[in-house]
């Protein structure tokens, strides 16, 4: 049997990923595609946010996707997403914004569902038992 990933290689994408939202929300005119709406934006980082919370939670695992995993990772990001608005507030030329924390709560949800939704397949074909 072999060793799965370490808690190192499953949290350091993670932290890696909060420093770069925590970068971008430290610029007072952050750089973004001109067309695309600021909650798109939101709700595309903060899926992807979750997303690798949930690999995290999960142990690396597709198939080891639980309940349990997904809202410990839904509740990561959404809380996370939370202190970014708290911190914007002290930027100049940023302000809080509870639709932003909508959008970031939304985003993550959306990438824990359909990620979630891609365990159970991958549990009811291969016959993986959840962690």
């Amino acid at each position: 049997m072999t060793a799965g990933p370490s808690r190192l290689s499953l949290w350091a994408p993670v932290v890696a990923c909060m420093a770069l939202i925590f970068g971008l929300s430290s610029m007072s005119s952050p750089p973004s595609p001109g067309a695309v709406n600021d909650k798109v934006l939101h709700f595309a980082a903060y899926g992807g946010l979750a997303a690798l919370c949930l690999r995290a939670t999960s142990g690396g695992r597709l198939a080891g996707l639980t309940l349990r995993a997904g809202l410990l990772a839904w509740a990561v990001a959404t809380a996370y997403g939370a202190t970014d608005e708290f911190h914007q507030h002290f930027v100049p030329h940023r302000t809080s914004d509870i639709a932003d924390l909508a959008a970031d709560a939304a985003g993550a949800a959306a990438a824990v569902g359909l990620l979630g939704a891609s365990g159970i397949i991958a549990r009811s074909r291969g016959g993986m038992p959840p962690r």
